[in-house]
């Protein structure tokens, strides 16, 4: 399935509110949040607030599903994010990165692969990047331990 970056955007702030929305949180599209590091407005393609924490995360989207003109805007889209004081991340998707490119996504601290299932929006292998994140951010431990037991010394009983 090839998407538009605006579909991309839009189904993964559908992921969000669809499996994250009962904790709390508010999410917004295409937020105008400051200035960029060329002195151009931002927008923030998806702005992810909690509001019980008033903790906020801006998620900038990006998919390529063949090669093109996507690739040369990761590098910017990287530093421009760093410029942000608060907690960002790259959400990105697609098969069409090139290789170098690729690596420099999978590399960042910044960036979460994430291509969820537009039917369930159910969490997955998928989403795995982008839950580690969000959890990161808003103190979601659970997410990040989901399936696994807390380890017990032989012979105690767990909590």
């Amino acid at each position: 399935m090839s998407l538009t970056g605006t579909q991309f955007a839009n189904l993964v702030a559908s992921y969000v509110v669809h499996s994250f929305g009962h904790r709390g949180i508010t999410v917004y599209r295409e937020v105008y949040l400051g200035k960029t590091i060329i002195g151009k407005n931002r927008r923030i393609d998806i702005l992810v607030i909690e509001e019980h924490t008033r903790t906020a995360m801006a998620l900038e989207c990006k998919y390529q599903d063949s090669s093109g003109t996507a690739d040369e805007k990761i590098p910017y889209a990287l530093a421009d994010l760093e410029q942000l004081d608060m907690p960002v991340c790259l959400v990105y998707g697609g098969k069409g990165w090139s290789p170098g490119i690729l690596h420099m996504l999978r590399a960042s601290a910044q960036t979460a692969a994430c291509e969820p299932d537009a039917e369930t929006f159910a969490p997955s292998d998928a989403t795995r990047e982008l839950d580690a994140a969000l959890a990161r951010t808003f103190k979601w431990w659970d997410l990040v331990v989901r399936g696994k037991q807390p380890f017990t010394l032989p012979g105690t009983a767990p909590r």
